[in-house]
This record gives structure tokens, C-alpha cells and sequence, in this order.
């Protein structure tokens, strides 16, 4: 990975960063980059065989790298308790990465808790791991939560209030109603933080066009999303050029709290804030019900007020 390519690292020696799904993809470019920098890196990972794999590559790369990896399933929120109980034990943590997803699944499928997969998998996972990790995360000199949305968000001209388990299902709807959903809670995430004056902040970043491992899975995509996946792995950027916006948003100091990161020219490019928000995502009232709600249906407690 080419210096171009990690813009905003500088030395991250002694700061702690759970990347979630950071084994594959865009996780695994960022992990590696912070893993390079001198950060003590969590792998949370729901196959733990194959975050060793990871971490063992990462090893290869950086023989001085300080890497571990955790079993975290963000379909089940048994798991997401326990991962995140644990982590918080471990004192201070400075970044969280919520990463990890699922995307254009082909059928409607549901979480331990029956949420719908993209919904509880993209959103809802990450909303009770925040919850758990934010004491760890005041705890840090500048604790940080990057989110990870996408220009998807965009194709949601509303947010669905059922969260994507009525009507009829679209794959690509399913995915770009919970990339909105992404994208609501950590601006509204930031500006609840900074009402309370606490030290930590919230970015969210997207990808561009990445053709990830996200668009490999065998799991018989019918025509419009195999041509969607085949369309995308021949023209997305590598997830190494994917992953620099969320790197950034990580390890950039200069980078505000409530930012929405991507490449500059829109697909592809440097890491620059993005002005592809949609104005779904700029709904106040969207954005307070979508807090109130995701917080009952995960047992998230972040003690943080209503801003307006």
C-alpha cells in the first residue's frame, strides 16, 4: 500500500482500533494501514478462522505488528454483548470501526433478533457495539466513531420506518435503506456527543464504487444483482483505493466530528468531504426517530439527549 493511499496516518503507536469485518475488503485495507502505523489492531470478526488468516497476513507484512482479532457476530446481539463487555475491559480504545456488512442479499433474511439482514447487520449490529464501547471511548484522549455508509443512501428517497421488513423486498432498496440509516445515526450520533461535551467524536465515510468481496458471495443473486456485482468487480476500485476515505476519517486529526468523507470526485479519488448527501439524511425528525427506535430494539443505552 503506497503512501497515496493511507493519506491522513500518521505514527498511531500506543492508539487501540477495532475494525469490524476487518479480515476482508475495506476492513482488511484499513487494518493493515493502521497495523503499519504502529496500532494495536482488533480483528472483530464472525468467523475467527478466518480473521486469523487475516491477522496472520497482516503479520507477514509488518512483522511488528500489534494485531488481534475477536469473535463478533453483529446478527446476534449475544455476541455483540460479549465482544463488546470485553473490549471495554480492556481500558481506552481510540478508534471504532463499524465496518463490517452485508449488501444486496438476494431474499429477504432476518437476524437472531429478526431484523432484516442489511438493517441488522449494517445498522443495528453497529448501534449496540457503539453503545457498549462508548465508555472505552471517553476514555481515550480523542475517542472516534467512523461509520461506514455509501452513495447507496442516495436511492432511499425516504427513510423506511419499518426497517426494511415490510412491503416488497428489493435488494438494492433493502441495502441503500440501511446505509441511510448509517448515515442518520452518526451524524446524529456527532451532534449528540457534542451537546454533552464529550471527547468523542463521530465521522462517517464512504468507499466510492469498491468492489469488495461483498459482490462474491454464491448465494444464486438473481439477474439484476448478478449484473450489479459483475458490473461493479470490473469497474470498482481496488478496496486498498476504497478504503482510504475511512482511513482517513480515522487517523486524520484535522477531520471534524459530523463529516462525511469520500473519494473526491465522487466514485474514485482522494479522500475529501463528500457533498453527496442526500437530503433524506439531513432529516431531523428522521434522524430522532431513527435513535429513539434503534436504541429500544438493541437495548443500546448511550445517555446522550436530544439535541433540538
Amino acid at each position: 500500500m503506497s503512501s497515496w493511499k493511507t493519506d491522513g496516518i500518521g505514527n498511531l503507536t500506543g492508539r487501540r482500533i477495532v475494525v469490524t469485518g476487518g479480515n476482508t475488503g475495506l476492513g482488511y485495507a484499513s487494518a493493515l494501514a493502521f497495523a503499519r502505523a504502529g496500532a494495536d489492531v482488533v480483528l472483530a470478526v464472525r468467523n475467527t478462522d478466518k480473521g486469523d488468516a487475516a491477522a496472520g497476513r497482516i503479520r507477514a507484512d509488518t512483522p511488528s505488528a500489534k494485531v488481534r482479532v475477536g469473535r463478533l457476530d453483529l446478527t446476534d446481539l449475544a455476541s455483540v454483548a460479549a465482544f463488546g463487555a470485553a473490549e471495554a475491559q480492556r481500558g481506552p480504545l481510540d478508534v471504532l470501526m463499524n465496518n463490517a456488512g452485508v449488501m444486496l442479499v438476494p431474499t429477504r433474511e432476518v437476524t437472531a433478533e429478526g431484523f432484516e439482514a442489511h438493517m441488522g447487520t449494517n445498522h443495528l449490529g453497529h448501534v449496540a457495539l457503539t453503545a457498549r464501547l462508548l465508555p472505552a471511548l471517553e476514555a481515550a484522549a480523542a475517542g472516534r466513531v467512523v461509520s461506514i455508509s455509501s452513495l447507496a443512501h442516495r436511492a432511499a428517497p425516504r427513510l423506511d420506518r419499518s426497517l426494511n421488513l415490510a412491503g416488497k423486498y428489493s435488494p438494492m432498496g433493502a441495502y441503500g435503506q440501511s446505509k441511510l440509516a448509517t448515515l442518520l445515526f452518526g451524524l446524529e450520533l456527532d451532534r449528540r456527543l457534542r451537546a454533552a461535551g464529550s471527547p468523542v467524536t463521530s465521522v462517517i465515510a464512504h468507499p466510492g464504487w469498491s468492489a469488495t468481496e461483498l459482490i462474491e458471495r454464491d448465494d444464486k443473486p438473481g439477474p439484476i444483482v448478478a449484473f450489479s456485482r459483475k458490473a461493479t468487480a470490473w469497474m470498482g476500485s481496488s478496496p486498498a483505493e476504497g478504503a482510504r476515505s475511512q482511513i482517513s476519517a480515522a487517523a486524520d486529526p484535522t477531520v471534524p466530528g459530523g463529516s462525511f468523507l469520500g473519494p473526491a470526485f465522487g466514485l474514485r479519488g482522494r479522500p475529501h468531504p463528500s457533498s453527496m448527501t442526500s437530503a433524506a439524511a439531513a432529516d431531523p425528525i428522521a434522524a430522532g426517530w431513527l435513535w429513539e427506535t434503534s436504541n429500544a430494539l438493541t437495548g443500546a443505552e448511550f445517555g446522550l439527549l436530544e439535541t433540538r
